[in-house]
């Protein structure tokens, strides 16, 4: 996201929202590396689930959920909701 610091600032204005610094609001090291990979990975979750670790949480509530508390918090602007 280097460059785009302004964008954040207007972003922050127009909702409102309490840090306008982007920096301070998200590191994007660890996704650039995730998504900077030049192999394939799989994720096998067997051994895991053998060992007793069943219970399962779908990826997109969780995001929705953690979105919606940092809109709650001031930190995102509000999402467009499903209607």
């Amino acid at each position: 996201m280097a460059g785009r610091e302004q964008e954040w600032v207007d972003i922050a204005a127009k909702y409102g929202l309490k840090e306008d610094r982007l920096d301070r609001v998200a590191s994007f090291w660890h996704t650039d590396s995730d998504l900077g990979i030049e192999v394939e990975v799989v994720a096998d979750m067997t051994k895991s689930r053998l060992a007793g670790f069943t219970t399962y949480i779908s990826t997109e509530r969780a995001f929705l959920e953690l979105f919606d508390r940092y809109e709650a918090d001031g930190l995102v602007p509000p999402r467009p909701r499903r209607s």
